[in-house]
């Protein structure tokens, strides 16, 4: 029989946000469809702010509430119902044979050099693309790989996932602090994350979350670090997690992600949100590929308690044993 992981609170407020029901705004969508034939262009954009909105955890109205648009504007724009000049563009962009981000003006075209890397990139695969990061990011390394970096274990995934309950085993048997990042951001802060977010919006909790992760890099050389579930999305802090902690996607199914979070009492999820569980398996989706970028991955799903953290245990002490400093990180 499984066990309940965690007692700890939604270890990150925009987890909290995506899970709720966005009742009027799924209407919007609805709305826009009707009567209207969706162009496959604004369709595939609607579909990459969806994608993006789902990796922050970020409901559509907190959404509209920080850039302050309506949440029907964003409803049509997700729905493939958005702003028709931008097939103009499109038009424009093709007319002149070159991409799209160049008549927008985005960072990689501001030289000719930039224009050529993404020529070059362009079509590869993942396994491609993931040797491309690797040698560049040790062509322009500014400082020596962390000689700590195996002795910092970062835990990243969903709430549910069971992060505070095996960092906490995994803590008291290596005989290192245990740190849970949200409990930092409180403490630089003043406040809760859940006050971070409503008082001063997304982007300054992420800056938040930055900083409490170069605080616990620097003043830990051995810890277990359970970190928020969406810390994943912001490229920076995580590139920098990556480089400092070998890090562990402790992975489980939607559904035992919600049972997990019922079990422990918090009803928050399925308060008044009868998709509840759509908008769980999209931030899932959202954020795959990124919680695929972790050294290794461990699945807790259908698994009793004692049980995972044996097998998670060793296969840890394994992997940490086999890797060597110049081995390339495979997810």
């Amino acid at each position: 029989m499984n066990q309940n992981y965690s007692s700890a609170p939604l270890d990150d407020p925009a987890d909290e946000d995506a899970s709720r029901a966005t009742g009027a705004s799924r209407g919007a969508d609805s709305g826009a469809e009707r009567g209207a034939e969706r162009d496959p262009f604004l369709t595939a954009m609607g579909d990459r702010v969806r994608l993006l909105r789902a990796r922050r955890g970020m409901t559509r109205k907190t959404l509209a509430t920080e850039t302050g648009l309506s949440e029907r504007h964003l409803a049509n724009l997700e729905s493939g119902m958005g702003n028709a000049s931008v097939l103009v563009l499109r038009q424009i962009a093709a007319t002149l044979n070159c991409p799209l981000a160049e008549v927008i003006g985005d960072e990689t075209t501001a030289s000719a050099e930039w224009l050529l890397i993404r020529e070059l990139l362009q079509g590869r695969d993942q396994a491609a693309l993931q040797r491309a990061r690797v040698a560049l990011a040790e062509m322009f390394a500014q400082a020596p790989r962390d000689p700590h970096r195996k002795d910092r274990i970062a835990l990243i995934g969903l709430r549910g996932a069971g992060k505070s309950t095996f960092g906490r085993m995994l803590a008291q048997e290596r005989k290192v602090p245990f740190v849970e990042l949200t409990r930092v951001i409180e403490q630089l802060a003043g406040c809760p994350p859940s006050e971070i977010h409503s008082l001063y919006g997304a982007s300054a909790y992420r800056r938040y979350e930055h900083r409490a992760l170069e605080a616990v890099i620097h003043e830990h050389e051995r810890a277990v670090i359970a970190s928020p579930g969406g810390l994943v999305s912001e490229s920076g802090t995580f590139n920098a997690l990556l480089s400092h902690c070998f890090t562990v996607w402790l992975q489980a199914t939607p559904e035992e992600h919600m049972r997990r979070v019922v079990a422990q009492g918090d009803l928050r999820p399925m308060s008044g949100n009868k998709e509840a569980m759509d908008d769980l398996k999209r931030i899932l989706a959202g954020r795959s590929e990124l919680y695929g970028r972790a050294d290794m991955t461990f699945d807790t799903s259908e698994k009793t308690l004692a049980d995972a953290y044996l097998q998670l245990r060793d296969r840890l002490a394994a992997r940490l044993a086999a890797e060597s400093p110049d081995e390339v990180r495979v997810s």
